[in-house]
């Protein structure tokens, strides 16, 4: 699992599209937080970074769709997977190994965020007023959906060899996952159940631990869907025909 999360991470970090994507994100962020004025942090006048975690699941449906399109799609299209599953690694390593990887792409890109924690937290009054606690949470909650993501995105990426169509896939999953259930609790003639339809959504988990209120319960929803949509990929996986 190692060397294939070693190989994966070399290949992400020369890859254009991966710098592209968290260029881009950064930038994303950077205006809404700062200069436009529906979100601008020095218009709002609290000493809060809540926009970035407001609009951060969004943008992560197409930065974890870019950077998980290829992980498998590639190797299938240009015939490298041959290889691959030929050394001494299980299916499941190989794709622990991309999940980690990827992973660890997208905490590269978060990581220059906490720089605007550091900016509110000097210009707060008095300095340091911010809520370390719920920050901390809104952080974990964002890596948790991280994780959700990209293993979506390796499931969409294994059932095609086509990396747009992965990439499309993928965004179509999250994007599902995420708000659908949201939208459908607030049906009528769901009303008597709109909890457990809300609670089915990745959305509903995210705002509460972006609240700062890490329930294992919360935890174990997204540690589910992980569980789900690898184990889904292996099954996809064991199933192939070369």
């Amino acid at each position: 699992m190692y060397s294939i999360f070693l190989k994966e991470v070399r290949s992400f970090l020369s890859s254009l599209i991966a710098i592209i994507v968290i260029v881009v994100f950064l930038i994303a962020n950077g205006l809404f937080l700062w200069v436009f004025k529906e979100t601008n942090i020095l218009d709002n006048g609290y000493a809060n970074i809540d926009p970035l975690f407001e609009l951060a699941p969004v943008i992560f449906i197409f930065l974890i769709s870019a950077i998980t399109m290829r992980s498998f799609s590639e190797e299938k299209k240009t015939g490298t997977f041959e290889t691959l599953t030929t050394k001494p690694i299980s299916d499941m390593g190989i794709i622990m190994g991309k999940f980690f990887a990827a992973l660890t792409i997208v905490v590269l890109a978060i990581l220059p965020t906490l720089l605007y924690y550091y900016t509110v937290h000097k210009l707060s009054v008095p300095v340091g007023n911010i809520d370390t606690g719920a920050l901390i949470g809104s952080y974990i909650g964002l890596l948790l959906l991280s994780a959700g993501y990209i293993s979506i995105g390796l499931f969409s990426s294994i059932i095609t060899d086509n990396q747009i169509v992965s990439f499309i896939l993928s965004m179509f999953l999250c994007f599902f996952i995420f708000t659908v259930f949201d939208f459908l609790g607030s049906f009528e003639w769901l009303k008597n159940n709109n909890f457990f339809v809300e609670w089915l959504g990745i959305n509903y988990h995210y705002k509460n631990i972006s609240r700062g209120v890490v329930d294992t319960r919360d935890i174990l929803y997204f540690v589910s869907l992980i569980v789900l949509f690898v184990w889904l990929t292996k099954i996809k996986l064991n199933s192939r025909k070369w």
